[in-house]
């Protein structure tokens, strides 16, 4: 039993003050804390006062004992914590209204709690430029409190662990090893940083006003294409609670951005399931590598291609249905709707910051000219919503515009870890046995479980399949195939937490039950649709029958199959490639 501002709690042992104070209301504040990372216990603001203890202790990191007395709001314990957050404010800007943060900035919010209109210290900024390195993400470390949690994020989760306190004392700053800019290490452009950074010291690049731009330029056919998970996502962007499903007001206020045409990356999400479905039967009957490892997510494509370049034979050789939509809106559309392929301007929509990347990459301009000319993230539209001035909840809903509009409940469940696994059993299955599935839910691949495994006959065959998001569970999952430990068919990797939903390009907040929730409404959108099959999709038959002949075919292989880039693990900085160049 404890006791925290007069009140009593039971509590197991080894619970925090923090987590025993949250079970009676008492709401002590944070900012080196996040509910899904390990306790930094830097920032000193959640101090309290313990009974018989001579210092504040930190209550995030303090455990709790039987017959505590805790106080949070004593007149010591609030000078404290006003002290230590004018200390960090005395070296951070104070540029908030250019801040990409501003307004959803932890930094910001506690200051105004806690009654900050002074900082009594010298202000001392270290005056670092920003690292602008990278097409997805933009570091300003001038912003950089020191709270870790990136570098806990970057190490534990997403094991790639590129991010580290640089610099001792008030100097200190989260860089990348030696200070290089990102796009020198072995950065997986993941954006899950992002959401682990309170303040706006890492950001996606924003590339709204080359949107706008091209909006306004009347030679230009302006095309978007709209990723499953964020049709449950952007909502959150304009005030709403997570998970709700807005796809028809995501479509419309698109039309009233000024878009030519809105269209849905679930199309070619559809038709990554009939290549890569077609790719995993073709493996498996003429002995091509296995297992086959997916391929639609470019943050673990860049992880893979750094960290386990020897296993890049494994990976699908489809493009991610961005770039699959992207080749065929420059060659498919533009032909049928009779429009110069130069004159198309194509946007996507989508939950991720690696997207940016992975969009220009030098591979991926199959169609003759660069596929997908810009990315935005969820956040980036929200903004272009609110600058427009659109009503959004007053919008009605609005349908894609066809045939690259038309979708299955499988594309939906694209954006959920999982998802893509599944919505390939779908389809495999009854193209491998020529029956239909009976139960066409399969949720065994489906949870929030950092590795997923299961069997699946496909008729006399068992089939031996594994998921894995975050990419932590990725390298776990990887080391199992590298080793020989573990046998599968196929792998559905996911570069982020919960999949797309908890993408490095989503609303701030994200942590995992927000992750769940709007992954929770994915498979609800998967069975409020009509056809829950890619390979019963219309407009896919269609484009083969008009355009593609069939999977796996010449015109497949040149539009919609790639290669990848095997990368170090230690990329050298641009000074020593220079200096490497002259011998």
């Amino acid at each position: 039993m404890v006791t925290i501002d007069g009140q009593q709690v039971q509590v197991d042992a080894g619970t925090t003050i923090l987590e025993a104070a949250r079970k009676v209301k008492i709401d002590i504040p944070t900012l080196c804390h996040h509910p899904d990372l390990e306790v930094q216990a830097v920032c000193r603001i959640c101090v309290v006062e313990v009974e018989g203890e001579k210092l504040l202790q930190p209550a995030c990191a303090y455990p709790v004992r039987d017959n505590m007395v805790v106080h949070t709001n004593t007149p010591g314990v609030r000078h404290a914590r006003r002290v230590n957050l004018e200390l960090i404010l005395a070296h951070h800007p104070t540029d908030c209204l250019q801040c990409i943060r501003n307004r959803n900035c932890e930094l910001q919010a506690l200051a105004e709690r806690l009654g900050i209109r002074e900082v009594r210290f010298e202000r001392r900024l270290r005056g670092l430029p920003p690292d602008e390195s990278t097409p997805a993400i933009v570091r300003e470390p001038d912003k950089c409190i020191s709270c870790r949690r990136c570098v806990a994020m970057c190490r534990d989760v997403q094991a790639a662990t590129v991010l580290w306190p640089v610099g001792r004392g008030v100097d200190t700053v989260v860089a990348p090893a030696c200070e290089r800019e990102l796009s020198d290490v072995a950065c997986a452009l993941c954006g899950q940083c992002i959401h682990a950074c309170p303040v706006g010291a890492i950001a996606e690049r924003d590339d709204t006003e080359k949107v706008f731009r091209a909006l306004a330029d009347p030679t230009k056919h302006v095309v978007v294409q709209t990723a499953p998970a964020t049709r449950v996502s952007i909502g959150e962007e304009l005030g709403f609670p997570p998970g709700e499903i807005f796809t028809g007001k995501l479509v419309a206020a698109l039309r009233r951005l000024g878009f030519d045409k809105v269209m849905d990356t679930d199309f070619t999400a559809d038709l990554t399931i009939i290549e890569e479905g077609n790719e995993l039967l073709k493996r498996i009957k003429e002995g091509g590598p296995l297992p086959l490892i997916t391929s639609c997510s470019p943050g673990w494509i860049k992880f893979g291609e750094h960290f386990f370049p020897d296993l890049l034979e494994y990976v699908s050789t489809c493009k991610s249905p961005q770039q699959m939509f992207g080749a065929l809106v420059k060659t498919y559309y533009a032909r049928n709707a009779g429009i110069d392929p130069k004159d198309i301007f194509s946007v996507s929509l989508m939950p991720c910051t690696a997207k940016k990347f992975e969009a220009e990459r030098p591979e991926m301009a199959s169609s003759g000219y660069q596929d997908v000319d810009v990315v935005l993230t969820s956040r980036e539209l929200g903004r272009m919503i609110r600058e427009a001035g659109i009503d959004f909840a007053s919008l009605p809903d609005e349908e894609h515009d066809a045939p690259m509009g038309i979708s299955t409940g499988a594309a939906a469940i694209f954006g959920a870890t999982g998802g893509v696994m599944e919505a390939a059993l779908r389809t495999v299955y009854e193209v491998a046995t020529g029956l239909e599935l009976p139960n066409i839910d399969f949720k065994e691949v489906r949870g929030l479980e950092g590795i997923k495994e299961a069997e699946i006959m496909l008729g006399d065959m068992k089939v031996r399949v594994g998921v894995a998001h975050g990419l932590a569970n990725a390298k776990r999952i990887l080391e199992l195939v590298r080793d020989k430990e573990k046998e599968y068919h196929f792998i559905e990797i996911m570069a982020c937490p919960g999949g797309c939903v908890g993408g490095g390009g989503q609303p701030i907040p994200t942590d995992m039950e927000i992750r769940k929730i709007r992954g929770n409404a994915l498979y609800v959108a998967d069975r409020l649709l009509p056809l829950r099959k890619s390979h019963e999709n219309p407009a896919i038959k269609q484009l083969y029958e008009e355009f593609l002949i069939e999977p796996l075919g010449e015109v497949s292989h040149q539009l919609l199959h790639t290669h990848y880039t095997r990368r170090s693990k230690y990329p050298i900085s641009g000074s020593a490639r220079d200096l490497a160049k002259l011998g």
